[in-house]
């Protein structure tokens, strides 16, 4: 990146806007958000096979007058979440670096993928604690703030957390709106009713399919943005 070279001595005014410019320019060229909402949301998608193609363990389970409700963990797609984020994290980190090297810019994507993989230490280290402990109500429902906590801490959840901490890093308005949108079609969840009374292992897949889409819509979104110079 070149920028046109200033006087010494010359308007500090002007200086100061050059300085301002040119810091502009590097943090647009360092952004690759279009990168890791891409994977992020083939690793969405990808969860889909795991959940049909798995059971859940079932345990305390009590009579009820249609049948019976019992404790379900599913522990593949659980193993999946981890392994595959993890993975995940570590091949935007990659892909940052190249990127960077190739535009010859030192990459920002450090704090972002060090939080995303303690936020999916937190997740797993959460749901270890739910299985052990089986905080939860039963038979019953949780209340309204503790499932929210656990919508938070799950791995869809997680994605969004830490997709705010890349909107900070990037100090890019549209992606922190994004991020916050969503969070909100993860944790209302928002689902236009699709899927509604599907039960067992066929009962992810609606919310799976509409987040994978959001952060897949997303990644096209910005990296257009990106090509026509749209830089905020």
């Amino acid at each position: 990146m070149t920028s046109d070279a200033v006087p010494v001595g010359g308007d500090p005014r002007r200086l100061l806007a050059d300085v301002h410019n040119l810091t502009r320019q590097v943090r647009i060229a360092q952004r690759v958000t279009w990168l890791p909402l891409l994977i992020l949301g083939l690793v969405t998608f990808g969860a889909i096979p795991v959940y049909l193609l798995s059971h859940p363990i079932l345990s305390d389970c009590r009579a009820i007058p249609n049948g019976e409700v019992c404790r379900a963990f599913y522990i593949a797609p659980s193993i999946y979440w981890w392994t595959a984020l993890t993975v995940a994290y570590i091949v935007i980190a990659a892909g940052f670096l190249r990127v960077a090297r190739r535009r010859g810019l030192g990459p920002r994507v450090r704090p972002y993928v060090f939080a995303g993989l303690a936020l999916v230490a937190l997740s797993a280290a959460i749901t270890a604690v739910f299985v052990v402990a089986n905080p939860l109500p039963y038979p019953g429902t949780p209340s309204r703030s503790a499932e929210l906590l656990l919508r938070t801490l799950d791995p869809t959840g997680i994605i969004g957390l830490a997709l705010l901490v890349l909107a900070w890093l990037e100090r890019r308005v549209t992606l922190l709106l994004f991020a916050t949108i969503y969070l909100v079609v993860v944790l209302v969840p928002v689902n236009f009713g699709w899927g509604a009374g599907w039960h067992g292992d066929t009962q992810f897949v609606p919310q799976l399919v509409i987040n994978g889409t959001v952060l897949l819509l997303g990644s096209a979104g910005f990296a257009y943005a990106h090509r026509r110079g749209l830089s905020r």
